[in-house]
């Protein structure tokens, strides 16, 4: 079975598309694997961090809750 020819975007090397490549389908297996390595070095939280987040979340969710549902007399 012959692969489609695809160009990286990346590095403009060309390589074939196979079907259970990890990654982007527009980019090369060596820039792929480079993508998906720095996406699983995410920066660790402590408690307050989260704590911090959670609450901005909520007053994010209560302020489009407030404009979505107010009732205009």
């Amino acid at each position: 079975m012959v692969f489609p020819i695809k160009t990286c975007v990346l590095c403009q090397e060309e390589f074939e598309l196979k079907p259970d490549k990890p990654g982007f389908a527009n980019r090369c297996p060596e820039c792929s694997a480079s993508e998906s390595e720095d996406s699983v070095s995410k920066p660790r939280m402590d408690a307050e961090d989260r704590r911090a987040e959670a609450e901005a979340n909520e007053a994010r969710r209560q302020a489009m809750r407030n404009l979505l549902y107010r009732k205009d007399s």
